[in-house]
């Protein structure tokens, strides 16, 4: 079984939102034909990780392969560049992230990448997005990740689902990204002439 990563944000040394993080690796695990053996609650969190913002990441195949909490920052992302990805697979959020480094690692000046697949945008190299249309915040229906923040902010009724075209982008004033590490309102935002 190929072997899958979850990322959990731990703050001040509580792991959060663990019901959908739960929920996604099993759906995962289903799709491959296997099994969660391991429940999340059964994480310690180091000494290091009890104060501030860390990074918990997983891998695992059923089987917890391997813990880790690293400190996190919220990077700056000041431009995204539009990229092709129609040909990756991530339904799953597999361990192996070689076909999207390798668009992230084409995408010039840009701080990041915008994908796009059969014309509609999707996500960043590393998160969700939601667009502002003046009135509401609209999230592709077409991601290539459905994150767990993002089935929050949806089921609390903070997002609205749209299928957006990269045509679609001129009716849009700011772009968001979030992921389980950074809310809506806490990580990056930019103007969409800013996407390249």
């Amino acid at each position: 079984m190929k072997l899958l990563l979850e990322t959990i944000c731990c703050q001040d040394g509580q792991l959060q939102a663990l019901p959908w993080h739960e929920a996604r690796m099993r759906d995962s695990l289903q799709q491959l034909g296997g099994g969660l053996s391991f429940p999340l609650s059964q994480i310690r969190v180091p000494e290091h990780a009890r104060a501030g913002r860390y990074k918990c990441r997983l891998l695992y195949n059923g089987q917890l392969q391997q813990t880790e909490f690293l400190p996190y920052r919220i990077r700056p992302v000041r431009h995204l560049r539009l990229m092709e990805a129609g040909h990756i697979d991530y339904s799953c959020k597999y361990a192996d992230r070689r076909a999207i480094e390798a668009l992230f690692a084409a995408r010039g000046d840009a701080d990041d990448i915008l994908m796009v697949r059969n014309g509609y945008i999707t996500d960043t190299s590393y998160a969700n997005v939601a667009l502002w249309d003046g009135a509401a915040w609209h999230t592709p229906a077409t991601p290539m990740l459905p994150g767990t923040r993002r089935a929050r902010l949806l089921q609390q009724n903070q997002l609205q689902e749209s299928r957006i075209r990269i045509a679609d982008l001129v009716h849009f004033q700011q772009i968001a990204l979030f992921n389980a590490m950074m809310g809506l309102h806490e990580g990056p935002r930019l103007p969409v002439k800013a996407i390249l």
